[in-house]
This record gives structure tokens, C-alpha cells and sequence, in this order.
């Protein structure tokens, strides 16, 4: 199949429990799902090393492209397959393509759609209105606070870290004072910052 990719590129990773660390990023164009508050860029195939590639290999040769003054012994081997949602184009052969590279493969979901088999980092950020198809990961992070979506209703799902993550944009003052406090009173809950955007980048 062919994987339809609005960019490629290396930076470190802004946000949950993997937050800081360096990583290649593989956003795929195109959602199932539209939410007024998303701040990415997901469509096309415009963006730095996006494009239509004809096979996983090819990924492959193009993530290894955009670290290349990296020294290899020190190259980063954390993959972030992320978009829009990635499940509608990431599969098998891709994360198996990845692992035969040497790459740990995590995925960022809105957690609607199948998601591979063999990853080894799954984040799940759900959306009011929308159901579930992925019950179980290692982190489920909510973009708070959103009408419809009540946390401790997801407190019985099958994961390691539960995320709160003040939402961006209009009202983020209000988002951010609102996250710390259903932090304070639910302690199950970590607060998440979009560390990528207090550092300015990408």
C-alpha cells in the first residue's frame, strides 16, 4: 500500500510521559474525527519529507535522511507515528519494517480505529463523542477540559498513565488553572504540558 505522510522530521517529544526525549516523527495527513480545538496541521502531504511513499522500506531510508549529521553509534532509535490519525494508514508491515531497523514504535491514537499489532508505546487521547475502539495502552491523555468527557469515567480503562493536558489556544490560561486543579483533587491524574511549544519547537 502506499502511506500518504504530511511530514517526517526529528525533535523532542512535547508531550506525556516520553516528554523531552529525542525522537523521528512520522505524522500521517488526513482524520477520521473533527475537533474545533486541534492545533496540527495534518493535512496534505506538503511538509518537510511528507509525501506518498510506495512502501515502509522507503519511511525507513527517509527518517534515517533527516538525522544524518547525527553519529550513527549515538542516532536516536525512538519513532513517534503520530497526525491526524495514523491508524487509518500505519500498519503491521510498517511497525515490523521499523522493529527490523532497530526502532522502539510509538503511536499517538485518538483511539477510534485498529491500531497495529507490535507497538511498544501507545498513547490514546480520547474525543467527546467518539467510542473507543482501544481500551488498553500506556498512557490515556485527555485534552481538558472538553464537554462530554468526565475522566473518572475512563478511570477503569487498561492503562499505565493517565494524562491530564490543558487545551490550547482561546481560554488556555483558564484550560491550564482548570487541569491543575482536577489534578490537585484526583491525584490518580498527571498534569501534561505541551513542552514543544514552551520551547519553541517543532
Amino acid at each position: 500500500m502506499a502511506y500518504r505522510i504530511k511530514e517526517i522530521f526529528y525533535s523532542l517529544q512535547g508531550e506525556g510521559v516520553n516528554s523531552g526525549r529525542p525522537a523521528v516523527f512520522i505524522r500521517f495527513s488526513g482524520c477520521n474525527l473533527s475537533c474545533p480545538f486541534c492545533d496540527t496541521d495534518f493535512s496534505g502531504i506538503d511538509g518537510p519529507g511528507g509525501g506518498e511513499y510506495k512502501s515502509a522500506s522507503d519511511i525507513v531510508f527517509s527518517m534515517r535522511s533527516c538525522i544524518s549529521p547525527i553519529d550513527s553509534d549515538e542516532m536516536v532509535r525512538f519513532v513517534v507515528i503520530t497526525g491526524g490519525e495514523p491508524a487509518l494508514q500505519a500498519d503491521t508491515g510498517l511497525v515490523r519494517e521499523l522493529h527490523a531497523n532497530g526502532w522502539e514504535v510509538a503511536i499517538e491514537t485518538n483511539g477510534t480505529l485498529p491500531i497495529p499489532d507490535g507497538l511498544d508505546w501507545i498513547t490514546v487521547s480520547p474525543k467527546a463523542g467518539s467510542d473507543l475502539a482501544i481500551t488498553k495502552g500506556n498512557e490515556l491523555k485527555i485534552l481538558y477540559p472538553q464537554r462530554g468527557i468526565d475522566p473518572a469515567s475512563l478511570e477503569q480503562l487498561d492503562f499505565d498513565h493517565f494524562i491530564i493536558q490543558p487545551i490550547d489556544g482561546t481560554g488556555r490560561s483558564e484550560h491550564l488553572r482548570a487541569a491543575i486543579d482536577y489534578c490537585l483533587a484526583h491525584p490518580r491524574w498527571r498534569l501534561g504540558i505541551q513542552l514543544h511549544k514552551v520551547l519553541g519547537i517543532k
